[in-house]
């Protein structure tokens, strides 16, 4: 395969990237045989890909149904979150005044997430969202942590799925990332930090709530 990836490693990053885009939802079914028909691949390198995306946490085998999407419960989300909160708040801490493609791409994620509020999108606003939060992390230049959080960012995808109404959900977040985006701009690192971790504390306590709910009915 080109790139140096094996066939299993593309087909690894395109069911993730199926997930962080939204169309993957919890306890969706990934059936081997649909998987061999679609990637054109073998058996044994459609279970190299589920088994690696168990191993990311994105998937869960229940017996009776083979490998599924995972849900996620609050003891994840409260995980998910204090990683969020080691990474963006130390990538926010060190980050240096903002080169113009870093400004420029975070940018391009707000306005694509504000494009898509129009049409009511709502799944397309989580995925710019976390997109930007994303180069917030690749302020910290490290190929391994952007690597890591794209994960933790396919997680946050699975449990945003749970929320009854995304338009509700979403809404608020967009005024915020802009906000931590203009900071950044003018070098207020403090004003910046103290936004995110505004922005942290209220959105693990919004999913937390939704999941609660959601496990009451």
């Amino acid at each position: 395969m080109s790139n140096g990836l094996s066939l299993a490693d593309h087909i690894t990053l395109e069911l993730r990237a199926d997930i962080i885009g939204g169309r993957l939802l919890p306890g969706m079914p990934l059936v081997e045989s649909v998987l061999v028909n679609t990637y054109n691949a073998s058996r044994n390198t459609i279970r190299e890909a589920l088994h690696r995306l168990g191993q990311e946490g994105l998937t869960s085998y229940v017996r009776h149904k083979g490998v599924v999407v995972r849900c996620l419960g609050s003891d994840d989300v409260r995980d998910l979150f204090r990683v969020r909160r080691t990474l963006e708040l130390q990538a926010i801490l060190n980050a240096r005044p903002l080169r113009e493609y870093q400004s420029d791409r975070m940018l391009d994620a707000i306005e694509a997430a504000e494009l898509a509020r129009e049409r009511e999108d709502w799944r397309a606003v989580g995925t710019h969202g976390l997109r930007f939060h994303q180069y917030v992390v690749a302020l910290l230049d490290s190929r391994l942590f952007d690597e890591f959080f794209t994960n933790v960012v396919a997680q946050l995808r699975l449990v945003f799925c749970v929320a009854p109404d995304e338009a509700l959900f979403q809404a608020p977040w967009l005024m915020r990332d802009r906000q931590i985006h203009e900071s950044l701009v003018e070098g207020d690192k403090i004003s910046a930090g103290e936004a995110m971790e505004l922005y942290l504390d209220d959105s693990e306590r919004l999913l937390l709530n939704i999941l609660s709910q959601s496990f009451r009915h």
